[in-house]
């Protein structure tokens, strides 16, 4: 515990008037207080904003517009990216078909073996599937309420 002269301090401002003052006996962490983030700042205010705005009917309006309107971009993006997904699967798989057909001649003469023409049956099949299921999910999510 510190002594009561440790606790009182005089302080010299500029006039030479002597302003004296308790200093708690923790006064060291008081300084840590000022040494807030800047984020957890602007955190703390705009909760005090978000909290203040809750109450104002026109932009609690101009809100729900922004998210029906964000939410329908949203969806609409969504879906055109199965569709292209969808297409570049379709794409590749075509791609593997025609290297499919070529390892079936090789392996049909002779001069391959069929692990070869195997791997690109799987590989046209599997972008084949990957290609027409993302097309099926585009067209169940459009037709979604």
């Amino acid at each position: 515990m510190l002594s009561a002269s440790e606790r009182f301090s005089c302080l010299v401002t500029r006039q030479r008037h002597k302003r004296c003052v308790i200093v708690a006996p923790k006064a060291v962490k008081i300084e840590a207080v000022n040494k807030v983030s800047t984020w957890r700042k602007i955190g703390a205010v705009a909760q005090v904003a978000g909290k203040q705005a809750g109450r104002n009917r026109t932009l609690n309006a101009v809100m729900g517009a922004a998210r029906t309107t964000a939410r329908s971009f949203g969806r609409a993006a969504h879906q055109l990216w199965l569709e292209v997904m969808g297409l570049f699967f379709l794409i590749m798989a075509l791609g593997f078909a025609t290297g499919t057909v070529k390892e079936y001649g090789k392996y049909h003469s002779g001069s391959a073996g069929f692990s070869r023409l195997a791997i690109a049956l799987c590989c046209t099949l599997t972008f084949a599937w990957f290609g027409l299921s993302s097309f099926w999910r585009a067209r169940r999510k459009g037709h979604r309420p």
